[in-house]
């Protein structure tokens, strides 16, 4: 038994140091249930952490600090944690915690500063926090399959974003600040309830993709197609607005004109395309 033991703490230890040297943690499918404790102890050395398809409830180890306000005659109640420990990992660029149990992150999210990539697909989030604008320097925000009703006005501090991808949730619109993304290439929001877009969305002069299959959309901007003159592809299955609609906005020729390109380039190079189609531009 004592040999077991030592044998465990050997393993432990080996593991900690390979993830100290490469800078990479990978604990998918661990049936882990909190947050790992000793991954915190590895401070400034963490650039990657991968937690995918385990069954984390939280983003933070339960022996946080939580402050509990109680507002006057509501049964309301918000629960703040500030997970001091997670701060430390001032280095950390990836963040994977796709298909967990998740509902909620902690407030001093935006202390992760050097944070460039951050996926939290397939979870139980139902609203992010406002420190979520501290991440300038994210590039990619994937956190599809949740249950966001809304999204942080802070957004349009993310100055970096290139893809957003906040589709199967059950938001109803995108906030205005969405516009002054101003890097943003990739914006997919399928799988809503979002009936139109904010005006804003025709400052993204970056934006080259746009996905708002099955939703409520009745029209988009009118200065849409015009404004984002690097827009390839727009995919609006299943959404009320008709391609009449579509057609008569200006810009559309030279919309078109980017389309075909594109899809000439596919063909010329090859790249296989799947029976659904020519799914590229246009598709209402």
């Amino acid at each position: 038994m004592g040999c077991s033991a030592s044998q465990n703490a050997d393993a432990k230890a080996t593991r900690v140091a390979r993830w100290r040297s490469t800078g990479i943690v990978a604990l998918r499918d661990s049936k882990l249930k909190t947050f790992p404790d000793e991954i915190l102890d590895l401070d400034q050395s963490v650039r990657t952490l991968d937690l995918t398809h385990n069954r984390i409830r939280m983003y933070f180890p339960p022996n946080y600090f939580i402050f509990y306000l109680i507002k006057s005659r509501c049964c309301w109640y918000s629960v703040a944690g500030i997970p001091m420990e997670m701060s430390k990992l001032i280095n950390l660029q990836r963040l994977i915690l796709a298909h967990n149990l998740i509902e909620s992150l902690p407030v001093n999210l935006g202390k992760l500063q050097s944070l460039k990539i951050m996926i939290l697909d397939g979870n139980r989030i139902t609203s992010l926090p406002d420190e979520l604008g501290q991440l300038v320097k994210l590039e990619q925000l994937s956190i599809s399959g949740n249950l966001l009703t809304c999204l942080p006005v802070t957004i349009g501090s993310m100055r970096n974003l290139v893809i957003l991808n906040v589709s199967n949730n059950k938001l109803k619109s995108l906030p205005e600040s969405v516009g002054s993304c101003f890097s943003l290439e990739e914006l997919q929001a399928n799988n809503n309830l979002i009936e139109d877009l904010p005006p804003s969305v025709c400052n993204l002069t970056n934006l080259k993709s746009l996905s708002l299959d099955n939703n409520n959309v009745k029209q988009i901007p009118m200065n849409l197609l015009k404004d984002c003159k690097a827009l390839q592809n727009i995919s609006l299955h299943n959404n009320p607005i008709s391609m009449d609609q579509f057609q008569q906005m200006d810009g559309f020729q030279e919309f078109e004109a980017r389309r075909r390109k594109k899809f000439d380039k596919q063909i010329d190079s090859n790249v296989m395309i799947s029976s659904k189609g020519l799914d590229e531009g246009v598709d209402l």
